[in-house]
């Protein structure tokens, strides 16, 4: 008798579930390739405004919150522990383990945004975001300090309700050392590519959810473990870009001193 009958687990349309199992990592490899020359794309025309601007893209990089940025990384890095451990609940066929550490994936996922949206909100509360709002902060700092010489500019006491970043840069640009232009343009590329990501969160929670579901419901059977695989390869490869997002944004201005 063939395996076709012996597991529910096998799709009516493949011989086995050796075929079965290798469609699913074809068509699962075949998609992240498909990501990666998206992202590609993107860091690509990033790492030439990088190389062009590289004094803007430090400026704008510094006034950025690592700390933040720092433990989204660590959640990211135990998600991906996380997700590894659900596949091996799901090769030994431990139903209970394969559930609870999705849901700790899908946690970490959680926190991950909710740290992003209350980064997000702090941006926009200091008007640290591309056009109108960056432009009319940076715009009332230099009034401030114009006509002043560039140390009494850094001395000058700003109002209070004017943001640090607007100030530091105040001096900077009207003094020709910085391009208010380009600072906008990191910020552009800052919101764009950590927005994409956070939408590839967003689907990653619901696809471990979802594999969740389908454990609760038995049909993740131990010979049919590559489900979670295939999910979990997804899920590596969004940890992965952020690995990458977090040095160029982030890290870029790190060593800068203001």
């Amino acid at each position: 008798m063939s395996a076709k009958h012996n597991t529910p687990a096998l799709k009516h349309h493949f011989e086995d579930l050796g075929q079965q199992h290798a469609c699913e990592r074809l068509g699962i490899w075949m998609f992240l390739a498909t990501e990666i020359l998206f992202f590609g794309g993107i860091f690509g025309a990033y790492t030439v405004y990088r190389y062009l601007y590289p004094h803007e893209f430090e400026v704008a990089s510094s006034h950025l919150n690592r700390t933040i940025a720092t433990i989204n990384t660590i959640f990211l890095i135990t998600s991906s522990l996380t997700m590894t451990l659900a596949i091996r609940a799901a090769k030994l066929g431990n139903k209970g383990e394969l559930i609870r550490w999705l849901f700790v994936t899908a946690a970490l996922a959680t926190a991950f945004m909710v740290m992003k949206g209350f980064e997000y909100a702090e941006d926009f509360h200091e008007h640290y975001v591309p056009g109108r709002m960056f432009q009319d902060e940076l715009k009332s700092a230099r009034d401030e300090i114009a006509g002043k010489s560039e140390e009494d500019a850094k001395k000058h006491q700003f109002k209070p309700e004017r943001q640090k970043w607007a100030k530091e840069l105040a001096v900077q640009v009207n003094h020709k050392h910085v391009d208010p232009g380009k600072v906008q343009l990191f910020l552009c590329f800052y919101y764009i590519m950590t927005a994409i990501h956070g939408i590839h969160i967003i689907v990653g929670i619901g696809c471990i959810l979802w594999v969740a579901w389908e454990a609760w419901r038995g049909t993740i059977p131990p010979e049919n473990y590559s489900t979670v695989e295939v999910v979990s390869l997804y899920w590596h490869l969004v940890d992965a870009i952020w690995l990458f997002l977090m040095p160029l944004l982030y890290l870029t201005g790190a060593g800068y001193k203001h």
